[in-house]
């Protein structure tokens, strides 16, 4: 049945282990987000000395995210995913220890939270390379989405609402505990992954495998025939120039990242205070619609098959759902505002869950963790450089102008990219079955029922 399509993926225990794994371990990672401020805070340190935390993890994310995804295609994802998350508890333990007993510094946190970004730089290669491997074809859309779904959830809302009342009742020191304690539970329960070959899992295009080389490669196999890690590289790289949906995707991710990414994050808090005459608490409102659209597309999304016509949708959906904010400086209402952001958050959940299936099912299992380092690696890269160029280029261009053109240039650059690769004929030489199983089940339980 449909409404119970998104659910398909905890059938599989693997699949349970690590999505339970994950849950726990991105609500730790919105407390942390909340524990490191205010740690900062107590500690005495400003706005400069946060920025500079902040910037440390972002700098280990973006320094090691490319070796992350040669990592993940050279050594068993399993071992990499718990490696990372001991990394993970050790660092948030030792800070938590320190805090306690009065010794933390703001150098601690810098360094930690630079461990904490190269960690996630190895993780998500991995788990998005591992996913294949545990999981059937039909089932990754749905796991995908569920992700899309937990994410915003836990990390955008839950997590850290916890952590600032343990702040608020306790103390930092409390907070970060907590994360520690998060961090212990999820590499608890990543040691349950199975040591040997996986389960039936799935290769590029869809194609099943059973429990030979590629399930052992899931698993705790030796690591493959050695080659360099630039060889590595360029054989990523090389791939992803000539594949032309995955090129054009790619380019456009990294236009659109450069024109949306800085008036959203920049931007967006001045036209709540100018054009809305509203706070930070309106602020914080409108970015819960951003994430609750996210997570309600994804969650939408998981319980369909995946679309026929899947790269026109997923475009389609980016392209379109950046229009609304063309409208955004110009705005005088909360409501329309509010609208703008949960279609934008709606339309790029559902395009993600598209897109990590689509790498999932369609790029070689050899290549997919190097593939998904640079899909992050481009989607992070000029992150910095739309934030730093959004104020100074905001005072000499009106604003709402800067959202006129972030609101045109993506649905043009979408539509450029779809004619570019000629992504409908690609589509078309490339079917995915979701479509013709799902019509083939449901006519299956309508015949039953009858």
């Amino acid at each position: 049945m449909r409404s119970l399509r998104a659910l398909r993926p905890f059938a599989h225990r693997e699949y349970r282990v690590l999505i339970a794994a994950l849950a726990i371990s991105i609500f730790g990672s919105g407390m942390w987000a909340v524990a490191m401020v205010y740690e900062v805070i107590h500690l005495g340190g400003g706005p400069l000395e946060l920025s500079l935390v902040a910037a440390a993890g972002s700098v280990g994310l973006v320094a090691f995210v490319l070796a992350g995804g040669i990592a993940a295609d050279r050594f068993p994802q399993r071992l990499l995913i718990i490696a990372v998350e001991a990394a993970n508890l050790t660092v948030i333990a030792a800070i938590s220890g320190l805090a306690i007993l009065g010794w933390l510094q703001l150098w601690h946190l810098a360094a930690g939270a630079f461990v904490l970004g190269v960690g996630a730089a190895f993780f998500f290669p991995a788990y998005s390379a591992i996913l294949p491997r545990i999981l059937p074809p039909e089932d990754l859309l749905a796991a995908n989405g569920m992700e899309g779904t937990m994410r915003p959830i836990l990390q955008q809302a839950a997590g850290p609402a916890v952590a600032g009342i343990l702040v608020a009742s306790l103390s930092p020191a409390h907070a970060v505990s907590g994360v520690a304690a998060c961090h212990l539970l999820a590499f608890c329960i990543l040691n349950l992954l199975r040591r040997g070959p996986l389960p039936a899992a799935a290769v590029g295009d869809g194609t099943a495998v059973g429990d030979g080389a590629a399930g052992a490669a899931a698993g705790d196999a030796g690591p493959r025939a050695k080659t360099s890690v630039l060889h590595d590289l360029r054989e990523g790289v090389s791939y992803t120039a000539r594949t032309p949906w995955l090129l054009w995707t790619l380019l456009w991710a990294c236009i659109s990242v450069l024109f949306l990414i800085g008036p959203i994050e920049v931007l967006l808090p001045f036209v709540v205070r100018d054009q809305l005459g509203g706070d930070s608490r309106m602020f914080g409102f409108l970015l819960a619609v951003l994430g609750v659209g996210g997570a309600a597309a994804s969650l939408a999304t998981a319980s369909f098959p995946l679309p026929r016509r899947y790269l026109t949708v997923m475009m389609v959906s980016w392209g379109a759902g950046t229009l609304p904010l063309a409208a955004v400086g110009i705005m005088d209402s909360f409501w329309a505002l509010a609208a703008a952001l949960f279609i934008f958050g709606a339309t790029g959940g559902m395009g993600m869950v598209i897109w990590g299936t689509l790498l999932q099912r369609r790029v070689p299992p050899h290549l997919l963790g190097r593939v998904s380092s640079l899909d992050f690696f481009v989607s992070l890269a000029l992150m910095p450089v739309s934030m730093a160029l959004a104020g100074p280029v905001a005072e000499v261009v009106p604003v709402e102008l800067i959202f006129l053109v972030a609101g045109t240039v993506c649905p043009v650059m979408a539509a450029v990219a779809m004619v570019a690769a000629r992504m409908r004929s690609d589509e078309r030489a490339h079917p995915l079955a979701d479509g013709r199983e799902e019509a083939q089940t449901d006519a299956a339980e309508q015949h039953g029922a009858t």
